[in-house]
């Protein structure tokens, strides 16, 4: 087999090229406005030796968190999609948060029933090529989120600045596939 040693497609990728989708959470989705892929790495053992200690590499990957930023609708909608999943993962003020969100259903799709907890939701980032169609996709498994940032008012700014949140998740793995759900 031989091995290419170009790059067949020579158009570059674009950072405004994107489309991220989280069942749990269609109205953050809509307003996404920066996203990552999140890194990958992996530690390493060290094996000694009496001339020089050697690098192994390790058995078990961490995975960066996925970060979201997203413009805040007016009513607030979106921010509390995600607030409410956080109280509800934590129940700051009685049991009744947990068992919400427990029952809540992600849009289009039943309740999952899998572990008795409804309190993860899959993603999928579409990156988009330069005609934006999809070419490719990032699917995270089970996401939760574990931080939200605050919304600060300033009554002395000149510009209107519309308020964007970011949200910080957790997920089990996250796959590259390509369009057809095989992976890269």
């Amino acid at each position: 087999m031989a091995i290419k040693s170009q790059i067949e497609n020579r158009n570059f990728l674009s950072p405004t090229g994107f489309k991220f989708i989280l069942q749990r959470t269609p109205k953050v989705s809509f307003f996404a406005n920066t996203v990552n892929i999140p890194s990958l790495s992996m530690g390493n053992a060290t094996q000694p030796t009496y001339l020089k200690d050697i690098p192994i590499p390790g058995d078990k990957i961490e995975y960066g968190d996925f970060t979201l930023r997203f413009i805040v609708d007016e009513n607030l909608e979106n921010y509390m999609q995600i607030h409410k999943w956080i109280r509800g993962l934590g129940y700051p003020e009685s049991l009744k948060e947990i068992f919400d969100l427990q029952n809540e259903e992600e849009a289009g799709r039943p309740k999952r029933e899998t572990i008795g907890m409804n309190i993860y939701s899959d993603g999928t980032l579409q990156v988009l090529n330069s005609s934006y169609n999809s070419q490719f996709n990032v699917v995270f498994k089970d996401m939760f989120p574990v931080e939200l940032s605050s919304l600060d008012f300033d009554a002395t700014n000149n510009d209107i600045e519309y308020f964007t949140a970011e949200v910080n998740f957790k997920y089990t793995i996250y796959n590259i596939e390509d369009t057809k759900g095989n992976r890269l």
